[in-house]
């Protein structure tokens, strides 16, 4: 457990026992949690904001999309997804089995209302945490079209992060039956009624939603991408979730700005994330408060 501060997260390792450390079976897996508390205790619950990173991310690296949430006065809590995060270091499965995200957002919320109650809850993510936040709300992957890419059939696009991460899924699990049964999880509904907002930014997965799920999903959803995003994709990656989610409303965040602006040291565009954080914070005012 690390210390916090006004602007530094109390730093939390949680266990779910009903699911198993990637590394070593034996072991239930760990979610590691970013806590920002708002000054004081108030009386009643208060909104909390939970952020989820992006493809290879930690929730340490997500000041720029959870700190303008805390400067609004919510609680805010970011995750590190075990097996893809950088602090702990990268599996397969922490890239492919991608349904395994909005499990770990839930099973921190029920850590934390078994705490103290909770209020409202809002879900911003990045990229890969965009999918995540969208399942909370309902989407739902398509078994069949995650099958073709794990065979070959449709081709994965390239993960810089872990290159590999198609053929040591592959070698890890075989591709059998026990496998094609058990992407049914990918397809099961994975929302949570707790969640009554989501922010997404350049998010991905969207071309493996089904737009029947999409279309099913009743809360405010709101939208930010890059216009010269490569890495996700307007007419791939966003337009699913903006043109079937029927609560969905959204804008480019400029014509120029890629994938790497949201997360790069050195991004052409240094204001980009700073802004689009605190329009996540001004739309979460609007819909948890």
């Amino acid at each position: 457990m690390t210390a916090s501060g006004p602007e530094r997260p109390l730093i939390r390792v949680l266990y779910d026992e009903s699911r198993a450390d990637l590394r070593d079976p034996g072991r239930p897996r760990p979610v590691r949690i970013h806590l920002w508390e708002p000054e004081g205790v108030p009386d009643a619950p208060g909104p909390l904001v939970v952020v989820s990173h992006g493809t290879g991310g930690s929730g340490g690296d997500m000041e720029w999309l959870a700190g303008p949430s805390r400067e609004a006065g919510f609680r805010v809590v970011a995750l590190d997804h075990h097996g893809n995060n950088h602090v702990d270091g990268y599996e397969p499965e922490g890239f492919l089995h991608v349904w395994e995200r909005p499990r770990d957002v839930t099973f921190v919320l029920d850590a934390l209302a078994r705490e103290r109650p909770l209020g409202p809850v809002g879900v911003a993510g990045f990229s890969l945490g965009g999918y995540t936040a969208a399942a909370l709300a309902g989407a739902r992957v398509d078994p069949e079209i995650l099958w073709a890419v794990l065979t070959g059939e449709v081709p994965l696009p390239e993960i810089p992060e872990f290159p590999g991460a198609l053929e040591a899924l592959r070698a890890k699990h075989p591709l059998d039956e026990s496998s094609r049964r058990a992407l049914d999880a990918a397809g099961a509904d994975l929302s949570d009624p707790r969640v009554r907002a989501v922010f997404q930014v350049a998010p991905g997965v969207g071309g493996l939603v089904t737009p029947e799920s999409l279309a099913g999903v009743r809360v405010p959803v709101g939208i930010r991408w890059g216009g010269a995003d490569t890495v996700n994709p307007y007419e791939v990656d966003t337009r699913p979730y903006l043109e079937h989610i029927p609560t969905a409303s959204g804008r480019s965040a400029g014509p120029d700005v890629r994938h790497d602006d949201f997360f790069a040291p050195e991004p052409a565009d240094p204001e980009v994330r700073f802004r689009v954080g605190g329009e996540a914070a001004a739309f979460f005012r609007r819909h948890l408060t």
